[in-house]
């Protein structure tokens, strides 16, 4: 299980704070006590919304900036301690269609938080990546891989900073906008069918509660450069469609299989072959670290004594869970309530 943070006496950035896992950061942020939370996203009504929803906590202030806006991130983040930086265009097939988009927000965007954090001297910045950062086949998971290494060059490259620059990378989150959760109940609720690319398509999932949790841990325990992987149960999408259906459906609803789309992947990694060699296990955690950081155990204490990863992390690979076991798993977490 994750541990609690505490965040009394930091003031904290959190970049595309309106989305799903920004959104949810923010709330967690705000009951870890944190002294001032800075919240960026460049969706005015959304951030009115989420102003509105923090209108009792003083210290949360929302603001409008897209991180393509350099000026703009380096004002906001006058005297912040930590960035949370969620912000990016997460939906393969748009980012397929529109790859310059995608490089302008993904790539150039983390640039630009990366170049802001130290102008002002942040002490930690943390990149939320993606299961689709490994091996990538599309736009998307390509411009978060990018991301990733961006943050561990400005780790590695900036010795002379205090800032610490790290990344998380983690699967599926049920529930989020970008989830299938979301789209098979509004297919439910319209009468079906629910459509599956492929019924042996298998991913990581984890709860938004709980990934956020584990990001807001790895900004806390973060030496500089590693990527966190964390761990995740795998199920395949048409028992999450099955469960989904049995629980939700008023009557027939049939599931239709439509075939994969541009990009899309039978199964997700959150760590390959080339990975394993610097991955090292703790707790909720894979370790990943970077490829030219030299003597591991002595630039990352953090490590020091865990046992080293056997084998990649590939949703086709591990133990998955049965239909039994997603049921349990949605019911305990009281997914569809």
């Amino acid at each position: 299980m994750s541990q609690s943070v505490d965040f009394t006496g930091r003031s904290v950035l959190i970049t595309g704070a309106c989305g799903t896992v920004g959104a949810e950061l923010t709330n967690q942020v705000v009951a870890a006590g944190a002294d001032r939370v800075v919240c960026l996203d460049n969706n005015e009504s959304e951030l009115f919304f989420l102003q509105q929803a923090h209108k009792d906590h003083p210290h949360v202030s929302c603001y409008l900036a897209d991180i393509r806006d350099l000026e703009a991130l380096k004002q906001r983040m006058q005297g912040v301690d930590v960035v949370l930086h969620s912000a990016a265009l997460k939906h393969v097939g748009l980012c397929e269609d529109s790859p310059t988009q995608a490089v302008r927000t993904n790539i150039e965007g983390t640039q630009n938080i990366i170049d802001a954090a130290l102008v002002n001297r942040v002490d930690r910045v943390i990149f939320t990546s993606s299961d689709k950062a490994v091996n990538p086949t599309n736009v998307m998971g390509t411009s978060k891989l990018m991301g990733e290494r961006l943050m561990t060059a400005a780790s590695l490259n900036n010795r002379n900073s205090k800032t610490v620059f790290a990344s998380t990378r983690f699967g599926n989150v049920l529930g989020s906008r970008g989830s299938v959760v979301p789209l098979f109940k509004r297919q439910i609720e319209q009468g079906g069918p629910v459509t599956l690319t492929d019924r042996e398509m298998t991913r990581f999932i984890m709860t938004l509660e709980e990934a956020v949790g584990l990001v807001l841990q790895s900004a806390m325990i973060a030496t500089g450069g590693e990527v966190f992987v964390t761990k995740m149960p795998v199920a395949r999408i048409e028992d999450i469609a099955l469960h989904m259906v049995d629980t939700l459906a008023q009557g027939d609803i049939q599931i239709t299989e439509i075939g994969a789309k541009p990009g899309e992947k039978m199964y997700e990694e959150l760590m390959n072959d080339e990975e394993v060699r610097r991955t090292y296990e703790i707790e909720d955690f894979f370790v990943v670290l970077p490829a030219f950081a030299g003597d591991h155990e002595a630039l990352y204490p953090l490590v020091k004594g865990r046992q080293k990863a056997d084998r990649p992390y590939n949703s086709a690979v591990e133990k998955g869970m049965n239909a039994g076991d997603v049921a349990a798993y949605f019911t305990a977490r009281r997914l569809l309530q």
